[in-house]
């Protein structure tokens, strides 16, 4: 991406708002014009790979929308033939900055974890939605955990069996049998 001047910047951001957002550690800043123009959740396997997480979080805005504020030299690319795709990240903490496709030049796609406030879109849509993993957390019902604060969990479900009258089984605890005897 190129730094542009301040006056293309003014006359690019027709709300007055800008969004900042930066890496983790702080090496590059980078801003958009508020609103952003739509966020989803990629499930693909790039992404996932990219992030080292179950999904990753985009949000899209026009390419003249988005600006380098810092640390353009700090910014490494990696060109991925396959999905005709490149990824921009920062050179110092390796933090995922920018997700470009080749089919849609005139748009740059930002993870939404970068910026602190809002971006103006709620992600709403699911991208490759058929590669999300078993593993990845649905929504289920949490539970503090006891003992450790600000730790929650997904409890088991219950391994009760139905009670059948017929079928009882008796635990055989290593003892005799018990005999019922007559009188």
């Amino acid at each position: 991406m190129r730094l542009e001047s301040l006056t293309e910047r003014a006359a690019s951001n027709l709300s007055g708002r800008r969004v900042y957002g930066r890496c983790l550690c702080g090496a590059v800043q980078l801003e958009i014009d508020f609103p952003a123009f739509w966020a989803w959740h990629d499930h693909s396997v790039s992404s996932r790979l990219a992030h080292g997480a179950a999904y990753a979080t985009y949000i899209g805005c026009w390419r003249k929308h988005a600006r380098v504020a810092k640390g353009q030299e700090s910014i490494a690319r990696f060109e991925d033939a396959k999905t005709e795709s490149t990824r921009s990240f920062c050179s110092r903490c390796g933090t995922p900055l920018f997700y470009e496709r080749k089919r849609s030049p005139h748009m740059v796609n930002i993870p939404r974890a970068l910026f602190t406030g809002r971006t103006g879109r709620e992600p709403r849509y699911h991208v490759a939605i058929e590669e999300l993993q078993d593993w990845t957390y649905r929504g289920e019902r949490l539970a503090p955990l006891k003992g450790y604060p600000g730790v929650v969990w997904e409890r088991p479900k219950s391994r009760r069996r139905p009670r059948d009258a017929d079928g009882l089984e008796f635990l055989d605890l290593g003892g005799p049998s018990p005999v019922l005897s007559r009188r």
